[in-house]
C-alpha cells in the first residue's frame, strides 16, 4: 500500500472514530437502527415502546448528532430526527477497509505457516 493510500485510510479512520464511539452504546445503536428502518421520527415516537425517557433519548440524539450520524429539523413544536446516510456510508467504507486489511494479514499468515 502506498504512503498516500495509508494516509487516506488513517484520515478516514480518524473521522470515523467518533461514529464508532457513538454507536458503542446500545441505546444509541437502537435509535440509529430505528431511524434507519422507520425513517425520520420525533423524540416522542422514538420513546414509544421503550423504557427510555424522552430526556435520555434527547441526550443520546445529541451525541449521535455530534458524531454526524443524525440531524434534527424543527417541525412545529417538535424536532424530527433523521439519519445522515452519508456518515453511515463512510463508516461502512472504513469497516470494509479494515476487513480487507485483515484478509491480507490472514493470507500472509497462512502463506507463512504453510512454508
Amino acid at each position: 500500500m502506498s504512503q498516500r493510500a495509508r494516509n487516506a485510510a488513517r484520515v478516514s479512520l480518524e473521522t470515523s472514530a467518533p461514529v464508532f464511539a457513538a454507536l458503542g452504546d446500545e441505546t444509541r445503536l437502537r435509535l440509529v437502527a430505528r431511524l434507519c428502518t422507520e425513517g425520520p421520527q420525533s423524540i416522542s415516537r422514538l420513546t414509544e415502546g421503550t423504557t427510555v425517557t424522552r430526556q435520555a433519548v434527547a441526550k443520546h440524539l445529541r451525541v449521535l448528532e455530534g458524531a454526524g450520524l443524525v440531524h434534527g429539523v424543527r417541525q412545529g413544536r417538535e424536532s424530527v430526527w433523521e439519519l445522515d446516510a452519508s456518515t453511515v456510508e463512510e463508516a461502512r467504507r472504513s469497516l470494509d477497509r479494515i476487513s480487507a486489511n485483515w484478509d491480507i494479514a490472514l493470507q500472509k499468515l497462512k502463506a507463512f505457516v504453510e512454508e
